[in-house]
């Protein structure tokens, strides 16, 4: 095991996300859900690659497009209804606060914040763009949830 009780095999996972426009979404992500740049290739408007991080994580984003093989296998939420399936799920240390500064920024709460079964407290909400994302407390990382 290595840091945080979490496996030491070298795998990473880090979400991908696509934008129409994608240098709103990094102000916004940065804004109302306290994301911080690592980097970003563009060429104006254009986002070809996006590295933003929370603490330890991070999410990789660009800007969509209908060119490629790889834009050929995905679409935007709006397109299917606005239904998902897979969305990003973020720990904070902190929900109610984070809950209040998403809110405040516009974003559209789908689950209110509530005291969880499994422990910890979150909420769910969409971004601009439709995306759906999962703020909580909860650490499925510590050794201490009582089981």
């Amino acid at each position: 095991m290595g840091e945080n009780g979490q496996p030491s095999n070298g795998s990473t996972i880090i979400p991908c996300l696509r934008y129409r426009d994608a240098q709103a979404a990094i102000e916004w992500l940065q804004r109302a859900f306290g994301f911080h740049v690592q980097a970003v290739y563009a060429d104006g408007d254009i986002v070809f690659h996006a590295q933003l991080t929370y603490g330890s994580g991070m999410i990789m984003l660009g800007s969509s497009s209908s060119s490629g093989e790889w834009s050929k296998l995905a679409v935007m939420p709006d397109e299917v209804g606005g239904r998902q399936t897979q969305s990003a799920c973020v720990i904070v240390a902190d929900a109610d606060a984070h809950y209040a500064r998403a809110k405040a920024a516009g974003a559209r709460i789908v689950i209110d914040i509530a005291d969880q079964d499994y422990g910890g407290r979150g909420y769910a909400c969409a971004d601009p763009e439709g995306y759906l994302w999962w703020f909580g407390s909860y650490d499925p990382w510590r050794v201490d949830h009582g089981q």
